[in-house]
This record gives C-alpha cells, structure tokens and sequence, in this order.
C-alpha cells in the first residue's frame, strides 16, 4: 500500500507520505489523571516532548510521576501530517513515537524529567530501542523554548560522560526544536492503563544521572 522503504533511514520531506488535514479524535479526559488530554492547559503548566522507543511503557513512565498534570502519546519530528500508527510504521513520514508530557514546574522540574529519560531507555541505539527497528523508536528530544534547549544539550553531555565513564557507546538522541505534535489514535492513548500486561519496551544502560 505504501510501497517499500528501509525504516532505519529517515525519510526526506519530498518522499513523506502526504497525511490528510483532519486531526485525530482522541478522548478529552486522561485516562488515569482524569485531567485534559488536550491543551489549553491550565497557567503555569508547561510540556515537553520526549521520544525514547515505544510511546506505550514511556507515556507511563511520565504519568506516574508526581507533579505531572497530563500525558499523551503522537508522533512528531517527521513530516506527514496528520498520519496514522500504520503510516509512521512504513518509515515514509519521519516521526518518531513520542510523549508529550504537560507538567507543573513547581512540582517537577525539566532537569528532572530529562533525567527520567536518559535513564529509562538506551540513547546509544540509533534508530531503534531493543527490539523495535526504525525511524519512528529514535532517541529524541523536541524543546519548547531555548532554555529547554539549553538544559536538554546540558544534560546530554553530561550524561555522555556518565557514559563514557561506564565504557557504553556514543549518544544517538536528536535535540530539535519541537515543531507540530499529532496526537496518536484513542486506542493508543494511555495503552498500559487499559493493557496492563502489554508490551513497555523501556529498557535503559544501568548508568544514573547524577
């Protein structure tokens, strides 16, 4: 249907798929929080996006971290709008599987979230996490402002070193600007919550962040 394209190699804009104008219909309260999964958030929430594999065990991961006030799983970093699980699974629309992750600073600081992922997956791997090959399971880091640039390139260094120190390999994690974030299917929305037995896929290197 969508034709045959190795999914370690990230796709160009003229080569994406086209996506569609309509955005996913996704359900408006967080399944496990009961807070909105859509924003706009309430003042002083703030969000990050993290993609680190499977956006099914990272989304939880980040819900059941105190002062965050709503997550979600989409797709960004790429270029097909509006695509569906089984287009970003072709490879052709360059997104990644992400978590966007609303949280209250005063409660949990951006230092702290970056933390919790640097050590709950393997940034070494390129383009993919254990098990799950391709473009769409990369390490990356999509910012919101220049001083969660700043604190994500921060920590990545520092991080390396831990790294380093352990005798593991050479970060692969992307660090962009965040650009749009399209919201998965309701089926993939809080997954873990309804499947408590399902696939996670987190898996990190050992090495803390200190």
């Amino acid at each position: 249907m969508f034709g045959r394209h190795d999914k370690t190699k990230m796709v160009s804009a003229t080569e994406a798929l086209p996506g569609r104008a309509e955005a996913m219909v996704v359900p408006n309260r967080h399944l496990v929080l009961g807070t909105p999964l859509l924003p706009p958030f309430p003042a002083g929430i703030e969000t990050a996006i993290f993609g680190l594999g499977c956006f099914w065990g990272a989304e939880r991961l980040f819900w059941k971290q105190p002062g965050v006030h709503s997550t979600s799983v989409g797709y960004a970093g790429g270029f097909t709008a509006n695509p569906t699980y089984e287009e970003v699974c072709t490879g052709r629309t360059g997104h990644a599987e992400v978590v966007l992750v609303a949280f209250d600073p005063t409660m949990i600081s951006y230092a702290t979230l970056l933390r919790l992922f640097w050590e709950a997956h393997d940034p070494t791997m390129g383009m993919r996490q254990g098990n799950d090959i391709g473009t769409q399971y990369r390490s990356i880091v999509l910012t919101a402002t220049p001083e969660q640039d700043r604190q994500a390139r921060t920590s990545l260094e520092t991080y390396q070193a831990a790294l380093n120190q352990a005798g593991r390999g050479t970060i692969s994690t992307s660090i962009e600007a965040a650009g749009p974030f399209f919201w998965a299917e309701p089926e993939h929305q809080q997954y873990l919550a309804r499947n408590p037995s399902g696939y996670c896929g987190l898996g990190g290197t050992g090495v803390r962040l200190c």
